[in-house]
């Protein structure tokens, strides 16, 4: 008597039989690369710096392989451009700014020089991404007209992470690129990517979109730095103070830009003080208290014109 679970067995193999290698042999590949997607958030729970940049690492080179075999697939351009953005903040930026706090200027350039390519990696995957939905960037760049214009064709939730993640790499490579001025006179590409990805969806990622547009208005005292600290203190209600990436971005921009050294130090110090505040965020909190305890160094005070000497 035929079992009746071998009937699913006969449909597969009939669906094999219909199906040419290469079609199988994508869908695999599709499938292995949205269940890594899927379980990629389990990256963001580690509190083990270093653990989390080995992994980083190995991560990386198995995206940059899932892309080679799936080079269309919307899921391998995503971990692409945020792997690569998330490297270049948390590893080569940390071990610039090491660099540069022991003054060995040509390690620090060197490391420079590996964050500024990750991020153009992310540039590069992220606009590959968002080509997926609209093809017309390359026009629209022009000006900011035509980005808010071509930026009306994307409007649901993976749109919003899409763009935010493009939108982060853009806006990291003028950061680190801050003293070219044709890199920071192309800021409002990124700025307005990130605008939209908050008008989708203002929630994502721990509302991170926010706390860019945050930093970008507290990015110098010619922005608009009353309007960034209006963001940063909205969005510090909104978090519970609990992504501490809020305190410190929060310090590095208004604070040191406006000389409120009561103000800068109150915000890192409670980085530092601070417990495990929120276990999905714990790597991007590691982080924070890194740059934190950096960031009260004697250097980095003079450098936002406080006299460290006088530091409590």
């Amino acid at each position: 008597m035929r079992s009746f679970h071998s009937l699913p067995i006969v449909a597969f193999a009939t669906a094999l039989s219909l199906t040419n290698v290469g079609c199988i042999k994508q869908m695999l590949t599709d499938g292995q690369i949205s269940a890594t997607r899927e379980a990629s958030g389990v990256f963001d729970q580690m509190g083990d710096y270093e653990l989390a940049r080995g992994a980083a690492e190995a991560g990386l080179v198995q995206f940059e392989g899932m892309h080679r075999l799936g080079p269309n697939n919307d899921d391998a351009l995503f971990m692409l451009t945020q792997a690569w953005v998330g490297y270049g903040f948390a590893f080569a930026e940390d071990d610039m700014e090491a660099a540069q706090d022991k003054g060995n200027d040509d390690m620090a350039d060197y490391h420079k020089n590996r964050a500024r390519m990750a991020y153009d990696r992310g540039v590069f995957y992220g606009l590959e991404l968002l080509s997926h939905t609209d093809t017309g960037f390359p026009a629209a760049k022009r000006n900011v007209d035509g980005m808010k214009a071509w930026l009306k064709n994307f409007s649901s939730k993976d749109d919003a992470g899409n763009l935010f993640w493009a939108a982060y790499a853009w806006m990291a490579r003028v950061n680190l690129e801050k003293d070219d001025p044709a890199m920071v006179a192309d800021l409002y590409v990124g700025e307005s990517m990130m605008e939209r990805a908050v008008q989708i969806d203002p929630t994502y990622n721990h509302w991170s979109g926010l706390i860019a547009l945050a930093a970008y208005h507290a990015r110098d005292g010619m922005a608009e730095p009353k309007d960034g600290q209006k963001i940063f203190e909205d969005v510090l209600a909104k978090t519970q103070r609990k992504d501490l990436m809020v305190q410190l971005t929060y310090a590095q921009t208004y604070a040191c830009i406006m000389g409120d050294r009561a103000l800068y130090e109150k915000l890192l110090n409670e980085i530092l003080a601070a417990g495990d505040t929120d276990p999905d965020q714990r790597l991007e909190n590691a982080i924070a208290k890194r740059k934190a305890k950096r960031f009260l160094g004697h250097d980095r005070m003079q450098a936002c014109g406080f006299d460290a000497s006088l530091k409590k």
